[in-house]
């Protein structure tokens, strides 16, 4: 059931008016996101994890991997620390109405191919499998049509003005999204607006960067991860055995939640 609109709300999310004072003051005191970025690296330990993906795979569940893995812990954190889901707009701190998962994708691989991004609201009760499901199906989408998604076609638009008239149109924009006022359709479309954004560079067989997050729009936190790897380690009975693990990095908003 959906909680009603109050006087300051975003269509968006909710202004978060129990704060205290010194958090309110935060998006004064660092104004931009390039002002506020934390960066956190960490690794995992995947060696059940890959033997329970590759049975997945095995039951039908084809191409089930790391990213859906990574979004559907996202969406469980989310879930149960709702504070990560707010982003700060306008100077103002809010708690975002959906979760919403921004990730750029190919249409084929191909070094040709164009580049484009997709993105994908869950609830916070989605299983891995919902993700699967959700993230396939938009997926599919973009690669079986030869034509923009909302995305590009809005890019599109913009890129056939003059210089000169682009900026001033980005300008309105920014100052419209500063007070809410930025039409849904356009929030929908854009990349910039979500609750993260994800790269899977392991499909590159590279390691995990740190992103930088957008000072444009909303989008709070950037998770990259990277290639396995192995690691030959001494269990607690002193044999040699074989882990895999995953590395991954966060970039983070630190003005949206404390901790």
């Amino acid at each position: 059931m959906e909680s009603k609109r109050r006087f300051g709300d975003r269509k968006d999310g909710r202004l978060i008016q129990s704060l205290a004072p010194f958090y309110k003051f935060m998006p004064y005191i660092m104004p931009t996101k390039n002002d506020a970025c934390n960066q956190f690296e960490d690794c995992i330990e995947i060696t059940n994890t890959d033997r329970w993906l590759r049975q997945k795979r095995l039951e039908g569940y084809k191409g089930l991997g790391y990213l859906h893995l990574f979004i559907a812990a996202y969406i469980r954190m989310v879930s149960m620390r709702p504070g990560i889901n707010r982003f700060v707009a306008g100077r103002r701190i809010y708690a975002r109405n959906n979760i919403e998962v921004v990730l750029t994708v190919r249409r084929s691989m191909s070094t040709t191919s164009n580049e484009t991004t997709i993105k994908a609201v869950f609830a916070p009760t989605d299983t891995i499998f919902d993700v699967y499901r959700k993230m396939n199906e938009k997926i599919d989408e973009i690669k079986a049509s030869d034509e923009n998604n909302n995305t590009e076609a809005v890019a599109e638009t913009f890129c056939r003005a003059p210089r000169f008239l682009l900026r001033f149109a980005l300008a309105i924009v920014r100052m419209l999204d500063y007070f809410g006022w930025l039409p849904e359709s356009l929030t929908e479309a854009s990349p910039f607006h979500g609750s993260m954004i994800i790269t899977d560079l392991g499909s590159l067989r590279i390691g995990p960067i740190f992103h930088h997050i957008y000072n444009f729009g909303t989008l709070p936190v950037f998770i990259a991860f990277g290639a396995k790897r192995h690691s030959y380690e001494l269990d607690r009975h002193g044999n040699m055995v074989d882990r895999k693990y995953v590395d991954c990095k966060f970039v983070m908003d630190e003005r949206t939640v404390d901790g």
